[in-house]
């Protein structure tokens, strides 16, 4: 019975991982698509930006669900991971894991916990500067300040490096991610081979967008 209920438990946590992947791959879809639009229009972004900035169902329920999504998704991974590790003590001493699994799926907390560094610069760059403008400082609105503001972040060559090798990061984690939380939640049929695809098309989309959004601001501003 006890081995029963930690096989519920540990097939509860890969569950409740995989939805949360869910989320924040929703969530990076609609980020690189919003910042994508300051490659394209300086005055479309800062409009996008403003809304985000002041609407009250972004900042006061989506952005605290984002961050507790975050967090979530992260903490499932140590667990999941400290879980697996004492699930086999001698650790592939007669298997040769490079040769069975790709890098990606070897290295799911190296790369999450990266991301989650980058995450918090990221944070910190944006959100609570953010924060500090609107409740510590109490600026007055501006709807042309986003734009600005976002280009000067990439003046630096080393911080638009570590958002790059962030961003390559990122991507090897969703390459293993996606179609891993897909096999969690049970979808295993005739359409997992064009899922699997897709995920890795998606896995190569998102991060050379972000990529292609932080270089155009370096060398062109």
């Amino acid at each position: 019975m006890a081995k029963s209920q930690l096989l519920g438990s540990s097939i509860a946590r890969k569950v409740a991982m995989a939805l949360s992947g869910f989320f924040l791959i929703t969530f990076l879809t609609l980020h690189v698509s919003l910042n994508m639009t300051s490659v394209i229009s300086k005055d479309l972004f800062n409009s996008i930006s403003h809304f985000m900035g002041y609407d009250p169902l972004v900042q006061y329920i989506g952005q605290p669900i984002l961050a507790f999504g975050v967090v979530f998704h992260f903490v499932m991974g140590l667990i999941l991971e400290i879980q697996n590790r004492r699930a086999r003590p001698i650790a592939y001493a007669y298997n040769n894991a490079a040769a069975n699994t790709s890098w990606s799926s070897r290295n799911m907390i190296v790369s999450g916990l990266v991301i989650l560094s980058f995450f918090s610069l990221h944070w910190y760059d944006f959100w609570f500067q953010e924060l500090n403008y609107k409740f510590i400082q109490f600026h007055t609105p501006d709807a042309e300040r986003y734009y600005d503001e976002l280009v000067h972040k990439f003046h630096s060559p080393v911080r638009t490096g570590l958002y790059c090798m962030a961003f390559v990061l990122l991507g090897f984690h969703l390459w293993h991610g996606f179609y891993s939380s897909m096999q969690s939640v049970g979808f295993n049929n005739k359409y997992s081979r064009a899922l699997s695809k897709f995920g890795r098309i998606f896995a190569i989309s998102v991060p050379a967008g972000f990529m292609t959004i932080a270089l155009f601001h370096h060398f062109f501003h």
